[in-house]
């Protein structure tokens, strides 16, 4: 996310506090072998937010350090060969010994470090899917603003749906919003019995009510303006408590979610950090064009759900 920061991020700045006041989380960083990756490790351990493990081979690590004009002393290093599937299967089976609380994608692909996680090995998959998370401090918003699922699921089915709305409200509880309130998306704001993704909302919002989901209001489906916007839900004679105040999107697929979320960076000035749910610890995902506020956000949200 190479936008040019043109606003304050208060609400930001107060999580990675939060995080902060928990204490460095000892994260496993998987192959970080880029200076992207390797730097983003580095910035996030610069601001207390975590304590480095660095996995892969030594002198591409140490390479890297060079570039950077940073130091590693202090920073364990567990050397592994020139192979980004091993050092993924070895940060995983730190994870799974319980000696860091999070992993962190370095260098390699994601589906190296997801296939890892995934193995049976690897012992950190869970009976529930696992699925993504973006936290967004957004300027045109009165409050922090989460989306689901923009990263994993490609087009996730009913039962899928169930998974990820399971998985957020758990997060959400983690990170003290005790009751989320969550607008399920679509491109109508009615059940359209051609249109699948609010044929699911309707079927997920008939749940709720029959309490499958606790602690959490769930409504929908909403076009994106009638979920955020009250007074585009008021022009439609929309009445619900979630129109105009969620705390959470879920959208009905990845494209959709990609989309939202790229728009909501580089259209309307947002910063935001993400992680993985649904394993054992937190997965966090950097990105090349990611900011480096992105990647230490996303540590620090990483601290606060482990």
């Amino acid at each position: 996310m190479e936008n040019t920061p043109k606003y304050s991020f208060p609400r930001l700045d107060a999580m990675e506090q939060r995080a902060r006041g928990k204490g460095e989380l000892a994260v496993a960083v998987a192959y970080p072998c880029s200076t992207d990756s390797l730097g983003a490790a580095l910035s996030a351990r610069d601001k207390g937010v975590i304590k480095p493990i660095l996995i892969g081979p030594r002198a591409k690590i140490e390479n890297c350090a060079t570039t950077l004009k940073a130091s590693l002393n202090g920073i364990r290093i567990v050397e592994t060969d020139d192979d980004p599937v091993l050092a993924s299967r070895k940060a995983v089976a730190l994870a799974s010994a319980g000696e860091v609380g999070a992993l962190m994608k370095g260098s390699q692909h994601t589906d190296e470090l997801l296939g890892a996680v995934v193995s049976r090995e690897g012992n950190l998959r869970q009976a529930r899917r696992m699925s993504h998370v973006f936290w967004f401090d957004l300027p045109a918003y009165h409050k922090p603003l989460m989306l689901t699922d923009a990263v994993v699921n490609i087009a996730p089915t009913l039962d899928d749906k169930v998974t990820i709305l399971e998985n957020i409200i758990a997060f959400a509880h983690k990170i003290d919003v005790a009751n989320p309130k969550i607008g399920l998306l679509s491109a109508v704001e009615y059940v359209n019995p051609h249109i699948a993704s609010s044929v699911d909302a309707g079927e997920l919002v008939k749940r709720a009510k029959l309490n499958a989901f606790a602690m959490a209001t769930i409504d929908g489906p909403f076009g994106f303006d009638n979920a955020i916007s009250k007074a585009s839900a008021a022009t439609k004679s929309i009445s619900s408590p979630v129109a105009g105040d969620p705390d959470i999107l879920m959208v009905p697929s990845l494209d959709v979610g990609n989309i939202l979320y790229k728009s909501l960076v580089y259209l309307a000035g947002g910063e935001c950090a993400g992680v993985i749910l649904g394993a054992r610890v937190p997965i966090i995902l950097t990105s090349r064009s990611d900011s480096q506020r992105a990647r230490i956000a996303s540590c620090a949200l990483a601290q606060l759900c482990s």
